[in-house]
């Protein structure tokens, strides 16, 4: 229901199907139980606990189809867990362990409803990428460093490539800072900033998502 409610794929129908599947491979299991071991005419063991590690491996492709990585914004981590904790649920009550897959249900509908009031409140910071093209020898790798400091963003990465034909210097920086959730606003202060450095050719920003830390 939560999963439906936010607007992902896998939302309630497909959460139960995967845990309906998992709960008959279960008893299918346990069904089978008289068979396990290895028959006195056959040289084939059966065991049937490939079974339910079948279903998890099934899952976990499935689960790996849900996420979606856009540059450095990853997108449905949260409803493939969420598939491959509701298998497990599954195998649990097809199993014969109630107890143990309710308590777990409840544990994971909390995780997922209620903590995400407590997720809100969490500092989050809005992650970017910053392209500068500029003249050799007007800005220095450790001269943007304090620029973007100055501004309190934190620099997550940094690379130069250096022209020499051209005598150019093209920054890529990976920077954060923190932001409400809904603000994906541009820093307009820290770009004009940067539009005023000498020999300035290109400056490129980029917005990727919002991450938390």
């Amino acid at each position: 229901m939560e999963r439906s409610r936010t607007g992902h794929a896998a939302g309630l129908r497909t959460t139960l199907l995967v845990t309906l599947a998992a709960s008959v491979a279960m008893i299918q299991t346990n069904l089978l139980i008289a068979t396990n071991g290895k028959p006195q005419n056959s040289y084939v063991v059966m065991d049937l606990m490939r079974l339910p590690l079948g279903i998890l491996t099934g899952v976990g492709f499935i689960g790996a189809g849900a996420i979606v990585r856009k540059s450095a914004f990853v997108m449905g981590l949260t409803t493939a867990a969420t598939l491959w904790f509701a298998t497990v649920v599954g195998l649990c009550m097809g199993g014969g362990q109630l107890i143990l897959g309710s308590v777990s249900t409840a544990i994971g509908f909390a995780v997922l409803w209620w903590l995400r009031i407590f997720e809100a409140r969490i500092e989050h910071y809005q992650v970017a990428e910053l392209t500068v093209v500029i003249v050799d020898g007007q800005l220095s790798a450790q001269m943007l460093r304090d620029h973007l400091r100055t501004a309190r963003f934190q620099i997550k990465s940094l690379s130069m490539a250096h022209s020499i034909s051209k005598h150019l210097r093209k920054f890529d920086c990976a920077v954060r800072w923190p932001a409400a959730p809904e603000d994906a606003a541009v820093p307009a202060d820290l770009l004009q900033e940067l539009e005023r450095l000498p020999g300035l050719i290109s400056l490129e920003w980029k917005t990727n998502g919002i991450g938390s830390q």
